[in-house]
């Protein structure tokens, strides 16, 4: 139900699973695992995997902490976006990559919950895409001695928000990594 045009398809979207990203992560190995699985599932059905790789002054282009984990390997014939701002499309060319393959309807995992995964869900639902967030597959460090509440509660609350996000012409939902739909291409 996009608000794009000509864009019939599904790419799942992976943020910032990298290695600094996902140090102090929160079931960082569930996440992971689940991400791994989501990402078998779309290949074996022909929907497009797209990898979004942050890079920052703690995130060097090239260092240990800036590649992704080794768990999730990246397949060459996979577009890989780097950005430096935390919604994936703000100075980036997300939307050019989603545009090539058709996608108008975007499944998305990653970290971090409260950051840049909450930043990218908000700029696709904004930009015209139906967004899904694999609830079970997208995690935060522990920020509480920063205020924040713990890493669980702020992934839960994340999909709890997320379900009732409504706009014309567009939708919004949560899914966990086994239930999510995918499109064949």
């Amino acid at each position: 139900m996009t608000t794009l045009e000509n864009r019939p398809r599904t790419a799942v979207l992976v943020i910032d699973t990298q290695v600094g990203v996902l140090a102090g992560a929160h079931d960082r190995e569930g996440v992971v695992d689940r991400i791994a699985s989501l990402v078998h599932r779309a290949r074996g059905s022909g929907t497009p995997v797209v990898w979004v790789q942050h890079s920052a002054d703690e995130l060097p282009i090239g260092s240990e902490p800036w590649r992704i984990v080794p768990e999730l390997p990246v397949d060459p014939a996979d577009p890989v976006v780097h950005k430096r701002y935390g919604d994936s499309f703000e100075a980036t060319d997300l939307e050019d990559v989603l545009a090539r393959v058709g996608a108008g309807r975007l499944v998305v995992t990653g970290a971090q919950s409260d950051a840049c995964v909450r930043a990218t869900i908000h700029g696709a639902f904004t930009r015209g895409y139906d967004v899904t967030l694999v609830s079970d597959a997208h995690t935060t460090e522990d920020l509480t001695a920063w205020g924040a509440p713990p890493p669980d509660a702020v992934v839960a609350h994340t999909n709890l928000y997320w379900s009732f996000q409504d706009a014309p012409g567009r939708t919004a939902d949560t899914a966990t990594a086994a239930e999510v739909r995918l499109d064949a291409g």
